[in-house]
């Protein structure tokens, strides 16, 4: 079965940025992605935006996945959303619990993903197809990798039908965390994120953010490039390519890439795929 690849996009802040966007599009949507994400900003802060995002990709016919965060929100705003998306026909939703904005001191009335997947369920019934975030290299604010693993197993229970993990470019930390979420009782599938990589300083300084790990031997190749962005470009195709085949090789259910709104690194890396 062939795997199912998706694509993730953030909402564009100006005119130009929704243009660009529009291209990007049509670029990927020649590779028949099972849908489209589009993220949301902390504590909604760009609840707006996602919506019309969304509501234009689901209207050129293309299937939409809107991210919907729970921080910040009330039942009242978010049944309100899943009712617009709904009239829309939109069917997939990527459920998060979202980072609470510097300065915002109350969570709202959720404060775990598993409970905005309870509560969509509650109001929807099967609605809506749940797509959860799963951390092979564990949630930096986790504990414990138990903990981390039990949260994650919280919003399976809740009714999520599969995940959609951080990105990571270590392969053994996606099977280990697979192998240990079976052996807990998931079942859903859990699909591996994947981040091209464009500019090392960029991604660096994500992944440290984040808790993604860029192995050594990985950095340091990237640093002997310096200023080189083509080597830069061409040794991140090789490394998330080979990544790619070897995650596709042991099993994984499909590929959802982060674009950051550019298509020419992830085309070219489903071409390579045979994708």
């Amino acid at each position: 079965m062939k795997p199912e690849i998706s694509f993730e996009f953030f909402p564009p802040q100006t005119a130009e940025g929704t243009e660009k966007l529009r291209a990007t599009r049509r670029q990927l949507a020649q590779l028949k992605p099972a849908f489209f994400s589009c993220t949301f900003g902390a504590g909604g802060s760009t609840r707006d935006r996602t919506l019309e995002t969304v509501l234009e990709i689901q209207a050129e016919g293309l299937p939409a996945a809107p991210h919907l965060s729970c921080i910040g929100s009330t039942g009242e705003n978010i049944r309100a959303v899943l009712e617009r998306y709904q009239a829309a026909g939109i069917r997939r939703i990527v459920a998060l619990r979202g980072d609470l904005p510097s300065g915002m001191a109350d969570p709202g009335e959720f404060r775990y993903a598993n409970e905005l997947v309870a509560f969509i369920r509650a109001e929807t019934g099967d609605g809506f197809h749940i797509e959860v975030a799963a951390y092979p290299e564990y949630h930096p604010q986790a504990k414990s990798p138990r903990d981390d693993l039990l949260n994650f197993k919280r919003k399976v229970d809740a009714g999520a039908d599969s995940a959609i993990t951080q990105y990571f470019y270590n392969a053994d930390a996606y099977a280990h965390f697979v192998d240990a979420a079976q052996a807990l009782g998931i079942a859903v599938p859990i699909v591996p994120g994947i981040m091209p990589i464009a500019s090392f300083s960029k991604i660096a300084r994500f992944s440290d953010a984040c808790g993604t790990e860029i192995p050594r031997w990985m950095r340091k190749k990237f640093e002997s490039f310096g200023d080189d962005a083509a080597s830069v470009r061409s040794f991140g195709l090789d490394v998330v390519t080979a990544l790619c085949e070897r995650l596709l090789a042991n099993g994984a259910p499909g590929l959802h890439f982060y674009t950051l709104n550019q298509a020419g690194l992830t085309s070219t890396i489903c071409q390579r795929l045979g994708l």
